[in-house]
């Protein structure tokens, strides 16, 4: 029934760059890592969390490393999740039957506040005392119930409804046998779930540090009132052995939040410096939400090229109704493109969509 890894969101490559820089335990590559924690440190190592752009560029200043070293491309025809999984120490699957109940459990927990739109994320920390990060984590289903914390373990009880562990489980396989699960057991065990998850994280973090490193962020004009006419393009020396004056091309930014994750095409009367490759009809977007999740920081200004169709591993804009949808690309098991958003969920098919509906960000500024 389940993704047995669906717990390792994100597998990396720095535990062996840790041990080839001569780090043999984490604990040692902690020590130079004052404003990181161990636990977080630990987490991110296992593929648990994912990293934060200042976390895997402050990790390879340590190792010596380009950041981009740490990220692992899981659709590489030599990556096994099963072999990653295996250097873990200690990790190792959930019997079969735990682990089912696990998801079972997870899918009630959702099920349960479907049906109760008063029963919100603080209404349950209030009355049966189970914390956001805990009732998160139990939805989806990262531990078989005997490992959770016995506090816990009564606490889900008291939710549900239910005197003790036995009721619990008879309670929950009940529900199962009336599908009444199924939608959301199939949102927690099926792989595809941690697969877009990844490859949206890891795309908007590749983003994130190679974007940061070739093009540092720049003040833009203050806004006018009226409608902005382009400034004249300043003039900058490319390099010393070349004296002829250039003109660097300033784009106008768009980007005011929306409902549903998107982004209105609404002027700010800012401007952004062109990247060479930009396109004649190339703009700025303001992102001012994290629809990708923490790789990409919310007020990062992406350079989105209309005239580039996306391809798999970029960021690419789709066109809606109601404004514009930021989205990461991947391949699915049959080869077809997929976009994936992280705030809202959203799993798009992009050979799909009209090719004049989306465009590819070709750069960002933060």
């Amino acid at each position: 029934m389940g993704d047995p890894y669906r717990s390792l969101v994100f597998p990396n490559a720095i535990r062996r760059a840790r041990r080839a820089a001569g780090f043999a335990t984490l604990l040692a590559l902690a020590a130079h890592l004052p404003d990181l924690a161990y636990i977080r440190l630990s987490k991110i190592e296992r593929g648990e969390i994912f990293a934060k752009p200042e976390e895997v560029r402050a990790i390879a200043a340590v190792l010596a490393l380009p950041p981009e070293r740490l990220l692992i491309d899981i659709d590489a025809p030599d990556f096994d999740i099963a072999a990653w999984a295996a250097e873990l120490r200690d990790w190792h699957p959930a019997p079969p039957d735990e682990d089912r109940f696990a998801i079972l459990l997870g899918a009630a927990v959702r099920a349960l506040r479907a049906r109760a739109p008063g029963l919100t994320i603080a209404a349950i920390e209030a009355r049966h005392h189970i914390p956001p990060v805990m009732l998160s984590r139990v939805e989806a289903a990262m531990k078989p119930f005997g490992r959770w914390h016995p506090g816990l373990r009564a606490a889900l009880c008291d939710l549900l409804g239910v005197a003790d562990e036995a009721a619990l489980r008879a309670h929950v396989e009940a529900l199962a046998e009336t599908d009444a699960l199924a939608p959301f057991i199939a949102a927690i065990a099926a792989p595809e779930i941690r697969i877009a998850k990844t490859h949206a994280r890891v795309a908007a973090l590749r983003l994130a540090l190679t974007g940061a490193a070739s093009a540092p962020a720049r003040r833009p004009p203050p806004p006018r009132r009226d409608p902005p006419s382009p400034p004249p393009a300043r003039a900058v020396d490319p390099a010393p052995a070349d004296r002829e004056m250039r003109a660097v091309p300033l784009l106008p930014v768009f980007g005011t939040p929306r409902a549903d994750g998107l982004i209105g095409r609404t002027p700010l009367g800012q401007w952004v410096e062109a990247p060479s490759v930009a396109g004649p009809r190339a703009y700025g977007l303001r992102s001012d939400r994290q629809s990708l999740g923490l790789g990409l920081p919310a007020g990062a200004i992406l350079i989105v090229d209309p005239d580039r169709f996306p391809a798999p591993g970029t960021l690419a804009v789709l066109r809606e109704a109601e404004g514009m949808r930021l989205l990461a690309i991947g391949l699915d098991r049959e080869g077809q493109m997929r976009g994936h958003s992280v705030n809202p969920p959203r799993d798009i098919a992009i050979d799909a969509c009209d090719p004049a509906d989306l465009a590819t960000v070709i750069a960002a500024r933060f």
